[in-house]
């Protein structure tokens, strides 16, 4: 039960028609690392400023998630990132990015993240990533997320990472444009032609499919009624699927579906409220019954249909 996740640890200035943030925890490793602390026990691999201060610390250790490689940069400031979201919630536009102590970021592992059994690569500079996989050589599971702008910036980059990963999770969009295909399972099939076991394809508010040599799985979303915030819900259902495969003994096509309603349903959370705050007040009874909630809403009885003979 042990996993390791590099990437971001920032600062987000959120506005949705339904609120506003001035300045929120965020980042792709933190959403991921408290979403998978329900799970299994997480280090947490990333670099901040002086300006990150205890009070965003204690949300990390509140849900025992080991930060000791998280590097604090003295004179630097924590990544920021400023977005606006309109009606539309699947579309985030960007009004600020400063990358402050992240631009710089060559992740520093210890001993005990490098041997976790299971890896994650959050959304990184791709070389990056393939650096960290290779400091790795004990993590029996490794996924990566990437995004357009590495797809757009160093393609070849991405692709030389995919080839050592055990698993890709990316959204739809993504996975067109890194295979050159418009339909997402030819898309699909193609990238695991270069050399990982599974690819988890996010679709949103649709949900999301999941793709092994032979096996396809698809699932809705939680079906939510008030969304605040979907900033961080693809890291946080990442983290609810590795965080649950890092707790099996095995990993195979029965705990990779479960894997991916598990991670479904951390990511409904993460969207009701702004940033960290409803996974960092989360409870086992919710989860529980909404994983309940995903197998009721998409059970079916398999009667085979005949049709009656007409009367003559």
């Amino acid at each position: 039960m042990s996993l390791t996740v590099v990437g971001s640890v920032a600062f987000d200035a959120l506005e949705t028609p339904f609120g506003k943030r001035d300045k929120i925890l965020g980042g792709a490793a933190t959403h991921f690392s408290l979403s998978a602390s329900f799970f299994t026990d997480v280090n947490v691999v990333g670099v901040v400023g002086n300006d990150f201060t205890e009070a965003e610390m204690d949300v990390f250790e509140r849900h025992h998630v080991n930060t000791d490689d998280i590097e604090r940069v003295a004179d630097g400031k924590t990544f920021f990132w400023r977005g606006r979201y309109d009606y539309d919630l699947n579309t985030a536009h960007t009004l600020e990015t400063q990358l402050n102590v992240f631009e710089t970021f060559e992740p520093k592992l210890s001993e005990a993240s490098k041997n976790n059994r299971l890896l994650f690569l959050a959304n990184i500079v791709p070389m990056i990533q393939k650096d960290v996989r290779e400091q790795c050589p004990k993590a029996e599971f490794v996924a990566m997320d990437t995004m357009n702008f590495w797809i757009d910036s160093m393609k070849d980059a991405v692709i030389e990472t995919i080839k050592v990963v055990d698993c890709v999770i990316i959204n739809d969009a993504e996975a067109r444009q890194l295979a050159d295909e418009p339909n997402i399972h030819k898309a699909a099939k193609k990238i695991l032609s270069w050399g990982p076991k599974v690819i988890v394809i996010k679709r949103g508010e649709y949900g999301a499919a999941l793709f092994t040599d032979g096996e396809y799985f698809a699932i809705p979303a939680y079906p939510l009624e008030s969304v605040f915030d979907p900033t961080g819900a693809g890291d946080t259902f990442a983290g609810g699927f590795m965080g649950y495969l890092a707790a099996q003994d095995t990993i195979n096509k029965d705990s990779l579906r479960r894997a991916m309603i598990y991670g479904s349903v951390m990511a409904s959370f993460n969207v009701e409220q702004f940033g960290t705050e409803r996974v960092d007040a989360l409870s086992y009874l919710e989860i529980n019954q909404r994983f309940s909630d995903f197998k009721l809403f998409t059970h079916f009885d398999d009667v085979p249909f005949e049709k009656a003979n007409s009367a003559a």
